[in-house]
């Protein structure tokens, strides 16, 4: 199922180290603290495991939401700016 991860974690060490996790588990970049890729069941709790213990006690959190087919389809996009003239 596809899966999104997104974090607010104000520690850069902690926050560098969720990145590096999230890219061992094959999951795409999408935004500065935002990743999204395919995880079964199983890959998603042990990522979930793994970005729980790397938090521990420090000010954070971290959101990971699967997203079924269904609702993927209806996700949408809103490009503006200077940066993006094929908006």
């Amino acid at each position: 199922m596809k899966t999104l991860v997104i974090y607010d974690v104000e520690e850069d060490k902690v926050r560098n180290k969720i990145f590096e996790a999230c890219k061992d588990y094959g999951l795409t970049h999408i935004q500065y603290s935002a990743f999204f890729g395919e995880l079964n069941h199983n890959r998603r709790d042990e990522l979930k495991q793994r970005l729980k213990k790397t938090l521990g006690k420090k000010n954070g959190n971290i959101l990971i939401c699967p997203v079924c087919d269904k609702d993927l389809r209806l996700m949408e996009t809103i490009i503006a700016g200077p940066d993006y003239p094929y908006a």
